[in-house]
């Protein structure tokens, strides 16, 4: 194995395989620029069920006050979804004018 022996290509084939094995430990199916992506995807997706569980408790608090009969929130869920008002009141709306 004289090949082997010269110093200078058993450097350049020790240089060659630290790269290719740094080349797939970065960019195989489980290398590391696959981990940080799913990384970032699963941080992602906790943010949005964390998000998604805090609507839940503020619409089933909302449920809970509808059922309880709260006088105030009951006439705000119908003066904004059902545009209702209170007799001998009078109803304003503004409109945006356009900017043209």
């Amino acid at each position: 194995m004289k090949f082997i022996e010269n110093k200078k290509t058993r450097f350049y084939i020790i240089v060659i395989v630290v790269v290719i094995g740094t080349l797939y430990l970065l960019f195989n199916d489980y290398g590391v620029v696959k981990y940080a992506k799913v990384k970032g995807e699963l941080e992602e997706l906790n943010n949005r069920i964390n998000q998604l569980e805090e609507d839940n408790r503020n619409l089933e608090a909302e449920i809970d006050s509808l059922k309880r009969n709260v006088p105030a929130k009951i006439e705000k869920l119908a003066r904004e979804k059902y545009d209702m008002i209170r007799p001998n009141e009078k109803k304003i709306e503004f409109k945006a004018e356009d900017e043209n």
